[in-house]
């Protein structure tokens, strides 16, 4: 089964998509299978990570942030803003599509884990994420 999932995002960070993938399998899938997710974007990313304390998504930011700056003079591509750039590179080093297995009806997460889009751009962005369900 495919379905997409629209999130609107309100600039640069982890966004929390696990409650609206957890609602889509409930409401689709039954038993045990692979949830693949694929985000059709360049300037954000897809990411399995922390759940539990907020502070290990800013520290994720703010490492990423300072591995990648903005307004670097080696930049070329420039037209869509001084993010545009340094959000390809982002998404580059992180991942557009992940896999994860479901278990009775459920993602196999680990305890603390929640399932993140992140969005590498400052300005208000609508995402799609692909999502295939399989048995």
């Amino acid at each position: 089964m495919i379905a997409r999932l629209a999130i609107d995002t309100d600039g640069q960070g982890l966004h929390v998509i696990t409650d609206q993938l957890t609602r889509l399998i409930r409401s689709e899938f039954s038993g045990d299978g692979l949830c693949t997710l694929f985000i059709r974007h360049t300037s954000a990313s897809l990411l399995v990570q922390e759940s539990y304390d907020e502070s290990a998504r800013r520290d994720l930011e703010v490492w990423l942030n300072r591995l990648v700056p903005e307004d670097d003079l080696l930049y070329t591509h420039t037209l869509e803003g001084r993010d545009d750039m340094p959000a390809h590179i982002k998404t580059m080093l992180t991942a557009v599509s992940i896999s994860i297995p479901i278990v009775d009806s459920v993602l196999a997460l680990g305890a603390w884990q929640g399932v993140y889009l992140w969005e590498h751009r400052h300005g208000r962005q609508q995402r799609e994420i692909v999502v295939h369900l399989s048995a």
